[in-house]
């Protein structure tokens, strides 16, 4: 993980959540992010059940709203884009920070404003991902200024984006999805058995989300993409070509519009998902609102 320095300052938050970044506590106290440092939470996705049950051992209860980082656009404008980003499994919004992600997506789409937001694991244990993104975070940024709303994941991040948009379909003008976490491999060649995720059948509609059968869930999204082609138009993905979770990004990439899957060098890591997300932002700059946006 990236060096820092004590006592960094966060240039500016977004203006409904100002106050709300946490900062480091004294190495005395065991926090979050020590545990994270500690026993590194993204080994454990691979565990399944075992892994999964430890990493609900770690994760305390986010009870403060989610922390966010906006940094506006170099290219400020009327119009401008929001790009959304969540973290990997094991980063908060200071990892998010030092990543480069934000400086990536800026570097191709100077026009975007980027918020940054500190959705760590205990929110997929414990608060409800998807619905605190709404309510939090796209409801208020949608009585401002922003008309076009892009979600980012990384990894967990990927998972998370994935599980807001079955929750609130289309209110996000579109995905970008860097080596989504899609479950565990055993579901995943059953899915590949199947003949991909269009041809596999999900079930009947859970009704509710759970540890149970998240993983389903997010394979029901895609899956849907086969039903619906146009759902897909505005979603991309990238995978490194030596990430473990390149499988799963090969089983999803024939349900997207031509060119939006990227296979690009290295492995699981933000240096891979910066490139990706320079690329692909560059891609999704030149087009007009109007052939993006599907908000609701």
């Amino acid at each position: 993980m990236p060096n820092r320095s004590k006592g960094r300052r966060i240039a500016e938050t977004h203006e409904h959540r100002a106050g709300c970044i946490p900062t480091r506590q004294p190495p005395a106290e065991m926090n979050q992010h020590n545990l994270y440092r500690l026993i590194p939470l993204r080994r454990f996705l691979g565990l399944g059940t075992l892994g999964l049950f430890i990493a609900s051992c770690i994760a305390r209860r986010p009870d403060q709203p989610m922390p966010v980082q906006l940094l506006p656009a170099p290219q400020q404008a009327a119009d401008s884009p929001l790009v959304i980003v969540l973290p990997g499994i094991g980063d908060d919004l200071l990892d998010l920070q030092d990543s480069g992600i934000a400086a990536a997506i800026q570097h191709a789409w100077p026009r975007a404003d980027v918020l940054l937001t500190g959705a760590t694991f205990g929110y997929y244990l414990h608060g409800g991902v998807g619905q605190r993104l709404h309510s939090e975070i796209i409801l208020p940024t949608r009585l401002q200024r922003h008309r076009e709303i892009w979600l980012t994941g990384a990894s967990m991040g990927g998972m998370g984006t994935l599980l807001f948009e079955r929750r609130f379909p289309a209110e996000a003008s579109g995905l970008v999805l860097l080596a989504p976490y899609m479950g565990e491999p055993r579901l995943i060649r059953t899915i590949a058995a199947a003949g991909g995720p269009g041809q596999w059948n999900p079930g009947a509609p859970p009704a509710s989300v759970n540890r149970k059968n998240y993983q389903t869930e997010l394979w029901r999204v895609v899956h849907g993409w086969a039903r619906q082609p146009e759902t897909a138009r505005n979603v991309w993905l990238a995978a490194g070509t030596r990430d473990r979770l390149l499988p799963a990004a090969k089983l999803m990439a024939p349900l997207l519009p031509a060119g939006h899957f990227l296979e690009m060098p290295g492995g699981h890591s933000w240096k891979v998902w910066t490139a990706a997300a320079t690329e692909i932002f560059a891609r999704i700059a030149p087009r007009s609102p109007d052939q993006v946006i599907r908000c609701q």
